[in-house]
């Protein structure tokens, strides 16, 4: 993972508490939502090893218990047998699926951990949250003014959060080329949100670029 993807992931998770946390500082807040990460990560391992091996027990008493072992000698070892792919199998196959997807979530967790303690991304975290906290009555009238037909207090949370870190950057952090702020944005959304929130999102951050001339603003720097 990139540093600066990295930064604005933990941001993400930063905005997520600060309303709540009021009396902590930032980096308190970044350090707790590691910790939240990788407990969660924890335990998402200890859940996957957990069903892979009921799957490991499923599967070797469906091989003991079939027809042609049950008649062989008890000192023979049991012969492979066909596992049919019934309903429930399907369902246990599911369970690898997700156990996979958990794990590797895990490691993604441990990855973030490990990035923060690099100058690069904590700096960049810290940043991109105190310029947001230092310019947030502006960020947010600019979600309002272009969130045309959609209220702001009805926008479902994770979307104003991607959307107030991508206006910072593309209103203050002038060494971040549009495009880019704009598709980090878009990626945040695919990775935290729903289907149909990337497109909203782009669209707004489309005006935000329209209607500030930082396309203009941005060469001239």
């Amino acid at each position: 993972m990139k540093a600066r993807r990295a930064s604005r992931e933990l941001a993400l998770m930063a905005l997520t508490q600060i309303d709540k946390s009021e009396e902590k500082s930032i980096e308190e807040i970044l350090l707790s939502s590691i910790r939240t990460i990788n407990n969660s990560a924890e335990n998402n391992l200890k859940t996957s090893a957990s069903a892979l091996l009921e799957i490991r027990e499923y599967v070797e008493k469906y091989e003991a218990e079939h027809p042609d072992n049950l008649s062989r000698p008890i000192e023979e070892s049991d012969l492979p047998v066909a596992i049919p792919l019934t309903s429930d199998m399907l369902g246990r196959i599911d369970e690898v699926i997700d156990s996979c997807e958990k794990a590797f979530n895990a490691l993604e967790a441990a990855e973030f951990a490990v990035l923060y303690a690099q100058p690069e991304v904590k700096d960049y975290t810290l940043r991109l949250i105190n310029t947001y906290k230092e310019n947030t009555d502006r960020i947010n009238q600019e979600i309002q003014e272009n969130s045309i037909g959609w209220n702001i207090d009805r926008i479902v949370k994770i979307d104003k959060n991607i959307l107030k870190l991508a206006i910072t950057e593309l209103i203050y952090f002038d060494e971040i080329p549009i495009s880019v702020a704009i598709d980090e944005a878009v990626e945040l959304a695919k990775k935290y949100s729903i289907d149909k929130a990337t497109r909203f999102i782009n669209g707004i951050l489309r005006q935000v670029v329209d209607k500030n001339n930082l396309k203009e603003y941005k060469k001239a720097k």
